[in-house]
């Protein structure tokens, strides 16, 4: 028999995604990986557990691929990921289609688990081994664009948010070593990265657990070393946790995008309280102040949860009152998720779904008009726009104020052909709600 083909689904974050990657470069060699599932021998589903509406779209992909065996040419199906570490054995027994069921901490155990089935097609083979030493770290087969890679510096979380399930599935904050990192980071370099994304369940905690000091602005000082690499963007940097050290690094170091995802998920010290989050409302406006002050035309993108059991219509108008106050040039707004195995789940006055439908919509519109305002005062000026793709007669691409496929794109107007993963400056001549449009210009004018 020939070498069987394998596909692979990835669901939910970009930590997941990295993990994908690493399984795909893992099985490459024994197996051809395949994009068109229908003929794929086994299929992977790499699944997402964090709130209601991942662990359902996880289970409905699981219920799709399922059928693939007995439509097209799937012998065997494999679930790992969150939603496997968290359901495990509920799952093996509520869907007898899975055949081989892996943990967050268990994918070197893949290609052994595959083999077994393949061999005795009636074994169910089931690892979710929970260990919080293990780091699944390793040489990626990139599933993204080549030009941009997200780099998980630690796996884990220490921060135990009453709301978030993630310490239980993915176990305590574990960091990489530095030269793990940069060797990684060297590697992308050489397969035409240019945009390096830095993300963990906390960013800024990064080194902490293995050097006994906050280690990111040292990190980044190295990356940005590394020949081939334009953009590092920072993602998921908890607010009591940004130093004076890493403002300055992300001021003076060219390579640093003027950009920092900082999710904040509340503003009221009652509900911050409550959420289990250190950093308090007076706290937060002052770290932000200091990103403003010390960052020329730095972007902050954050994330807000609404409909925390507990808020009242008084925590939410504090809420928006702050929204509307701060500007920000990116924000995400979920409402809250009820999730068993939190400490929130127990919690009393569980705000009713439709008035978190009604905050989240409030939410989102008034950040909808800050966006507009912002998109109008961008005509004129001239940004460095990493080119992406083509939609019918424009390019598009994105700026430092932009993270992939969370925030917007600038479509660019340009007769002549464009090279994808290139640099170009890009002069704005319009605003469309979260998206700009522009013409291709040299630095200082068309």
């Amino acid at each position: 028999m020939g070498k069987l083909k394998i596909g692979l689904i990835s669901l939910g974050c970009d930590k997941n995604r990295v993990d994908s990657e690493i399984i795909l470069n893992s099985i490459e060699k024994e197996y051809i990986l395949v994009e068109n599932l229908k003929l794929a021998d086994v299929i992977i589903v790499n699944t997402c557990g964090f709130i209601e509406a991942a662990k359902q779209e996880s289970i409905d992909t699981i219920l799709q691929m399922s059928n693939y065996k007995v439509e097209f040419n799937c012998k065997i199906l494999v679930v790992t990921g969150c939603l496997a570490q968290r359901y495990g054995r509920e799952l093996m027994s509520l869907l007898p289609e899975i055949d081989v069921m892996l943990g967050v901490n268990d994918y070197d155990k893949l290609n052994k688990s595959i083999k077994k089935c393949i061999e005795n097609t009636d074994d169910k083979i089931y690892n979710c081994d929970y260990s919080d030493f293990n780091i699944y770290e390793g040489r990626r087969k990139l599933t993204i664009p080549f030009y941009r890679a997200y780099l998980k510096i630690a796996e884990g979380c220490n921060n135990c948010c009453t709301y978030c399930i993630i310490p239980k599935i993915r176990g305590k904050y574990r960091s990489r070593s530095m030269e793990s990192l940069i060797k990684e980071c060297n590697d992308l370099a050489l397969h035409g990265v240019k945009e390096i994304i830095v993300i963990a369940q906390d960013t800024t905690k990064y080194g902490i657990d293995i050097y006994g000091r906050k280690m990111l602005p040292e990190l980044i000082r190295s990356i940005s070393k590394i020949s081939g690499i334009e953009w590092i963007r920072l993602l998921y940097c908890y607010p009591e946790e940004i130093t004076g050290e890493l403002i300055d690094e992300i001021a003076s170091n060219d390579k640093v995008c003027n950009y920092i995802d900082i999710p904040l998920q509340h503003i009221s010290d009652n509900i911050l309280k409550h959420m289990g989050r250190k950093g308090r409302k007076r706290d937060i406006i002052k770290i932000i102040g200091e990103l403003r002050k010390n960052i020329k035309d730095i972007s902050i993108r954050t994330t807000i949860i609404v409909g925390f059991p507990g808020e009242t219509e008084k925590d939410f108008n504090e809420l928006k009152e702050f929204v509307k106050s701060m500007k920000f040039e990116n924000m995400g707004v979920f409402k809250y998720s009820r999730e068993e195995g939190t400490a929130a789940f127990k919690m009393k006055d569980q705000v009713p779904e439709e008035i978190k439908s009604a905050r989240e919509g409030e939410l989102m519109i008034l950040q909808q008009e800050i966006v507009k305002a912002s998109g109008k005062s961008k005509i004129g000026n001239v940004y460095r726009v990493l080119v992406e793709g083509k939609k019918g007669k424009l390019w598009y691409g994105r700026n430092y104020e932009m993270a992939p496929d969370i925030d917007g794109l600038i479509y660019i107007k340009c007769e002549k052909g464009l090279k994808v993963g290139t640099m170009i400056n890009v002069k704005i001549i319009r605003s469309i709600q979260y998206d700009l449009v522009g013409v291709v210009c040299d630095e200082f004018g068309e």
